[in-house]
């Protein structure tokens, strides 16, 4: 069981695109804007947001498209720094502890409940700011190896101005690889302790779900919470310095409570207090 956990524990954070076809760069990404933009207006979301997932092979991927009411110039300062990303990735409940060092982005992956460092599993991912100008900005996070047979992890993030640059438009893709270890595990998780868990993707009709589940519930799941971890951090800027992690903290715990059925996992008071103490607790 302890195998099977941390296993599921590191799935549910780790983020690659193995063999991924690159996202849409520069004029295509403003093209794909446009073209999305009436289904955004639209979005079953709440916001205007598009999620989509595939599962091939020994590969998932989960792709956001989305426009959030932060200023363009804002997120390409940020999105580019390395620290930046420790506090994004720190909002999510499996995240124990990270730290940087040059461009190296060290992440403890483990429970979602409180646990010691040295249960969890440290990787070690790579930041890479391919491209920042005043109208396109393409950042990367890579791992080449994770825990057990999971390994090739990337975020890919890319993003362009709207409005004149007081909005964003954000192409999110996250995705992993993983071997027949990783496999076999998270199908247990999956049969047990997460058979109830689903995804955002409607179900066709008569599958008795109104969502679709295991494995693309799994990526979309986390596709979902890394968007709104990105979201939140970028609004929190506009509180003072001191009140600017509380916030953020708060603001994705109430943004997952709004896709309940898929994200909810703790109280907010354990969540927050869970996430206080792993922000502050000294490197192992």
């Amino acid at each position: 069981m302890s195998f099977i956990r941390y296993v599921v524990a590191w799935m549910v954070v780790c983020m690659a695109i193995p063999a991924l076809a690159e996202p849409p760069a520069g004029a295509a990404l403003r093209e794909r804007q446009v073209q999305l933009t009436p289904e955004l207006a639209h979005s079953p979301f709440g916001r205007p947001l598009k999620l989509v997932s595939t599962e091939t092979g020994e590969q998932l991927q989960g792709s956001i498209d989305a426009v959030i009411a932060q200023p363009y110039a804002l997120a390409r300062e940020h999105l580019q720094q390395p620290q930046v990303w420790c506090e994004i990735l720190m909002l999510h409940i499996n995240t124990k502890q990270c730290s940087v060092s040059a461009n190296t982005v060290a992440v403890n992956i483990g429970r979602k409940l409180d646990q010691p460092l040295r249960d969890s599993y440290r990787v070690n991912f790579t930041l890479q700011p391919t491209e920042a100008s005043p109208d396109f900005l393409a950042v990367r996070l890579s791992a080449a190896t994770g825990p057990f047979s999971t390994h090739d992890y990337r975020i890919q993030l890319q993003a362009i101005p709207l409005e004149g640059g007081q909005k964003t438009f954000l192409h999110l893709d996250y995705a992993y690889a993983y071997g027949l270890a990783a496999k076999l595990a998270m199908q247990g998780y999956l049969a047990t302790a997460g058979s109830g868990k689903v995804g955002f993707t409607r179900e066709k009709p008569g599958t008795g779900s109104p969502y679709i589940g295991g494995m693309r519930g799994v990526v979309e799941r986390n596709t979902m919470r890394y968007y709104l971890a990105i979201d939140a951090y970028l609004a929190s800027l506009a509180a003072p310095p001191a009140q600017q992690r509380t916030q953020r903290m708060e603001a994705w715990f109430a943004a997952t409570e709004q896709y309940a059925t898929q994200l909810h996992e703790l109280t907010r008071d354990d969540y927050l207090a869970m996430k206080r103490r792993e922000f502050t607790r000294p490197d192992s």
